[in-house]
């Protein structure tokens, strides 16, 4: 019999130790999270995570979570299409400068935009006399999201439009296509996976973000409360089951959604490879 080598070798010491990490990293506080949830019965279960209160955080929550992200995929592909296609002075500092987010601290983040759009802000000073309040509003919220999430939208997309054909352009314009036609028909179907993929990257980060909300919301319950803040005052509170729950909601709604644009995703997928 001949002797056979495997391609990857020590393939069960290495998945032995990733089942491990993954273990202590995700499942285990998971099973830990249900469990201290499980602790309440169904009633006060209800009760906690269905109040009037814990409604108007989740919509707040999901909603602005939604048009951040809708907003990062619009402005994700206009940059990584100005990054790709273009060359201008500078280029290299600009693209790291899209990086910025996951290397500063949020709440960093947070601190500067309520300094910026405050009443006496270099911006606020101008926006609030014409009633755009950006500082401890809803409005505000939506822009530290849309500031968190914008590099997911950009990294996902710039290595698709850098793989793309140049010469699928000049087919579509050598049979007669505009410019937005071609960017329609021929390279916005290729993109469609990429900018699913940075839009449920984009809200599933906006859906847990605290450090930068904190700052700038004014975490006013039934206004500007999101969930991640209900659930740290249910801690303070010391009623950690109650917190516990809340975060069930939200991890369920979460995956929930992901698997939706999961699905979308593998469905543009499957239609792009049948129409080529």
């Amino acid at each position: 019999m001949m002797n056979t080598r495997r391609i990857l070798p020590g393939m069960r010491i290495s998945l032995s130790i990733t089942l491990f990490y993954l273990s202590i990293l995700v499942l285990i506080p998971l099973i830990a999270l249900f469990t201290k949830a499980s602790s309440l019965t169904g009633e006060q279960l209800v009760k906690a995570v269905w109040t009037e209160r814990a409604r108007a955080a989740y919509l707040l929550t999901f909603g602005a979570a939604a048009i951040a992200a809708a907003i990062d995929t619009v402005l994700g592909l206009l940059l990584a299409w100005v990054l790709v296609r273009y060359e201008f002075p500078f280029k290299r500092v600009f693209d790291s400068l899209i990086d910025l987010p996951f290397a500063l601290p949020t709440a960093v983040a947070g601190l500067v935009y309520s300094s910026l759009y405050v009443k006496n802000g270099w911006l606020g000073q101008f926006l609030v006399p014409l009633g755009i309040q950006g500082a401890y509003s809803r409005l505000a919220i939506v822009l530290v999201l849309t500031f968190v999430g914008l590099p997911f939208v950009v990294r996902t997309v710039q290595p698709v439009l850098e793989s793309l054909d140049a010469e699928l352009e000049e087919a579509s314009a050598c049979l007669g296509a505009t410019r937005w036609q071609t960017f329609t028909m021929v390279l916005l179907p290729a993109l469609y996976p990429a900018l699913i993929t940075g839009f449920a990257l984009t809200f599933a980060r906006a859906i847990g973000e605290y450090g930068s909300v904190v700052f700038v919301s004014g975490n006013m319950p039934f206004k500007t409360e999101i969930a991640p803040v209900l659930i740290v005052s249910r801690l303070e509170e010391f009623a950690y089951a109650e917190a516990t729950a809340i975060a069930v909601v939200l991890l369920v709604a979460s995956f929930a959604m992901l698997g939706v644009i999961n699905l979308l995703e593998r469905r543009t997928q499957a239609a792009n490879s049948s129409a080529h």
